[in-house]
């Protein structure tokens, strides 16, 4: 026992939970940017990733929401994911200030294409540490994210 309170603990704790998180979070998206296909970046694999999902239209607010990134972020994403023919977005016929966003069967090809050359590389990192150990953290940091997004 060191004598500190039990608060400085927890805050030792906690700094070291996030820095591993942040160190975690940079090098796989390092490692998963290598191995995407040509031209895509991880911002519009999750974008399509996200709407093969859920496989209905979103508008361009909720998907911004959904990445918690900026509306202006967002709209550039889904302009090049336009440009390359990926996604389709069309007027609300209801509100022509809102518009609509749908994965194309281009974007969907594409978005496969990307699940399959990541897929090994995320299998490889969950088979050397042990899918027991891996399915025994999600819930922890599931609940860790839920509570994130409830503050943010």
């Amino acid at each position: 026992m060191t004598g500190r309170p039990a608060d400085e603990k927890t805050e030792d704790i906690a700094v070291a939970l996030f820095g591993e998180l942040f160190m975690a979070d940079q090098l796989a998206r390092n490692r998963i940017s290598k191995v995407l296909p040509k031209g895509m970046e991880l911002s519009h694999f999750g974008v399509l990733n996200h709407l093969a999902r859920t496989n209905d239209e979103r508008t361009p607010a909720q998907l911004a929401r959904a990445f918690h990134v900026t509306r202006g972020a967002m709209t550039n994403t889904l302009a090049r994911l336009e440009w390359a023919g990926h996604i389709h977005i069309r007027p609300d016929w209801d509100d022509a200030r809102r518009k609509f966003v749908a994965i194309s069967p281009s974007g969907r090809a594409a978005r496969d294409a990307a699940v399959q050359a990541v897929a090994p590389v995320i299998a490889e990192v969950v088979q050397s540490l042990g899918a027991d150990r891996v399915r025994a953290v999600l819930p922890v940091l599931r609940e860790m994210r839920t509570r994130l997004e409830g503050e943010g």
